[in-house]
């Protein structure tokens, strides 16, 4: 191996990633502060969307919610050991139902709250930036609409001599 290891330099995001783990981690020791064990930001999305729907199937909570069933199934398993919601067989073996727990409809009232005071709160930081957060992101899609991320990342692979690979051609090797 000749090259240096990329990720040993700090990327352009990480800086952002660390932001939103800590803004998360501030909004988990809300939850805390108010004797609220167990949840963790990421629960609260699904949990509010199933005390207003009721009963979803997980593809279903990930579709309403714009997740990956992958994704909400991890999060599922893990609002399930904090005793947050029940799972049970869907229509087929394939397919599992999750309901709220009488622990987690009772936190649906302070999570809705929290989250419309995280929306006020990130609206008020938004108005204090010299250019809003929200600004950017209406850019970033505008910019990528015209030339998307992975176009970007395909050029650059092409130009490295990584080109990708046609069906059942096995990989070059690389000396």
């Amino acid at each position: 191996m000749t090259s240096i290891d990329p990720t040993a330099v700090p990327g352009r995001w990480d800086s952002l990633h660390a932001l939103l783990r800590r803004l998360d981690d501030e909004i988990g020791t809300v939850y805390t502060d108010r004797g609220v064990d167990g949840v963790r930001p990421r629960f609260v999305y699904p949990l509010i969307r199933l005390a207003h729907t009721g009963p979803l199937t997980i593809r279903e909570l990930a579709a309403s919610l714009g997740r990956t069933h992958s994704a909400m199934s991890q999060t599922v398993t893990a609002m399930r050991s904090e005793g947050l919601v029940q799972t049970e067989s869907g229509e087929d073996a394939r397919t599992r139902r999750v309901t709220l727990t009488d622990k987690a409809r009772a936190l649906v009232p302070l999570l809705e709250a929290e989250w419309r005071a995280t929306e006020e709160s990130i609206a008020e930081i938004d108005d204090e930036l010299p250019y809003a957060l929200s600004a950017v992101v209406t850019d970033l899609e505008r910019v990528l609409a015209s030339r998307s991320l992975r176009s970007r990342l395909v050029e650059r692979l092409d130009a490295a001599g990584h080109p990708a690979q046609t069906p059942g051609t096995p990989a070059a090797e690389t000396p």
